[in-house]
């Protein structure tokens, strides 16, 4: 009984040791900033929804027209669809929703036990979300683009941001409503 309590207490001494953190050269601290490269002129994205007028989804571009002060939407024949001037965003950030794969969906519907887990298989689709005021209407929206590569997607937010002069709060950029009084 005496060699099992020793062995239980040796057990959880290294245990213990072990949970110890420790700072290893060489390992990036996550504290400490990273540098993004600066985000494409142009990249492809995928239209969700969320402007006045345009509720089909469709593929394009968005382009940044730093000359103009605005973020474009080209549609797949590079014909401008509309624009955000950089003054009337109010927020940006990133939007993650997991979804079952198409392959997933395909396994699921086939009639053989164990089918059923193709819905397990899922796959991440990140969006680009603006809040924004519409110039033309005056009134607010949201909006989303899907764009694929989630470096690209972070790359494009801190853009932006820089851009349209906003601030970080966490993951997402706003517009503080003193800045936007300041600038009427």
């Amino acid at each position: 009984m005496k060699i099992i309590s020793l062995a239980f207490l040796i057990f959880l001494f290294t245990a213990a040791a072990s949970a110890q953190p420790r700072t290893l050269s060489g390992v990036p601290d996550k504290t400490q900033a990273r540098t993004l490269p600066p985000a494409p002129d142009s990249l492809s994205v995928k239209y969700e929804g969320g402007f006045l007028g345009f509720k089909k989804r469709q593929e394009g571009t968005l382009k940044f027209d730093d000359i103009g002060q605005r973020l474009v939407f080209l549609n797949e024949n590079s014909k401008e669809l509309f624009w955000f001037p950089y003054r009337s965003i109010f927020s940006v950030y990133a939007d993650e929703k997991s979804v079952t794969s198409t392959t997933g969906n395909v396994i699921r519907t086939i009639p053989i036990p164990g089918a059923g887990l193709g819905g397990l298989i899922k796959e991440k689709r990140r969006f680009l979300v603006l809040q924004f005021e519409d110039p033309d209407t005056g009134g607010n929206g949201i909006c989303s683009f899907r764009i694929g590569n989630a470096e690209l997607l972070e790359s494009v937010i801190h853009t932006l941001a820089e851009r349209a002069k906003l601030v970080q709060r966490g993951d997402a950029f706003y517009r503080p409503r003193s800045a936007e009084k300041q600038s009427n």
